[in-house]
């Protein structure tokens, strides 16, 4: 058991590690958010990672987002991440998509093949599409409500996105999934109110929450790919 996740084994068992390994896991957005959650996966051995987003590192992200370093501006932030991943975990299988995921490029994707999908984007049209897609296709997903304007980090909860309050993300999304029937969603969310930002066109952002709300997410992502394994092992 002396190897890079030998910590992680003596709480999950090397069957919990073995299923990790061999999870798909999909991160749509690589962001603040979404760069925390693809750190912690790698760190927790699963073994393939896709990850999707279209930015470039600029100056603006050095305060937040982790793949974020002078080293790397100007770089798409899914080529900084599979070099990271890679680097953590060689053994890992990265797929890294420059593309943002909207409806006009949903098709380029199939999600039965994932075994866990990671809402991390911003856009509402796209969160409603990748939700829609993922659920057609019977494949867990977890989605990140609002980060920006927020301060609290320990303000934040797993919920369903209908027992969700105060977050304004939550509130269009919980209106536009039930018109499209959508019956559950999980979801990390803050129900901290929105702090004004002194720049009202752009939402503010402090180091330490968004990457908590990334981690949360991860959290999740794990926790149900293990428990989905032991549900496995009982039918067995």
């Amino acid at each position: 058991m002396c190897d890079q996740f030998a910590r992680m084994e003596l709480l999950v068992g090397a069957e919990g590690m073995e299923r990790l390994a061999h999870a798909h896991v999909a991160v749509f957005g690589v962001g603040g958010v979404g760069g925390y959650v693809v750190e912690a996966l790698a760190r927790s051995g699963v073994g393939m990672l896709d990850i999707i987003d279209h930015d470039k590192v600029d100056m603006t992200n050095l305060n937040r987002q982790i793949f974020a370093l002078h080293s790397t501006l100007g770089k798409y932030k899914v080529d900084v991440a599979k070099a990271r991943i890679l680097d953590i975990n060689p053994k890992a299988e990265v797929h890294a998509w420059k593309l943002f995921y909207l409806p006009e490029t949903a098709d380029q994707f199939d999600f039965t093949q994932y075994d866990y999908v990671v809402d991390a984007i911003d856009t509402v049209t796209g969160k409603l599409m990748l939700i829609e897609q993922a659920q057609a296709a019977g494949t867990p997903v977890i989605s990140a409500m609002g980060a920006g304007n927020k301060t609290d980090p320990t303000a934040f909860q797993v919920a369903d996105i209908y027992e969700t309050s105060v977050c304004p993300l939550a509130k269009v999304m919980r209106k536009e999934l039930k018109k499209r029937g959508i019956e559950k969603l999980k979801v990390v969310y803050s129900k901290e109110q929105p702090v004004s930002s002194r720049d009202k066109g752009t939402p503010g952002s402090l180091s330490f929450v968004p990457s908590a709300a990334g981690l949360i997410l991860a959290g999740e992502v794990v926790k149900d790919l293990l428990q989905a394994q032991i549900a496995c092992l009982d039918d067995h």
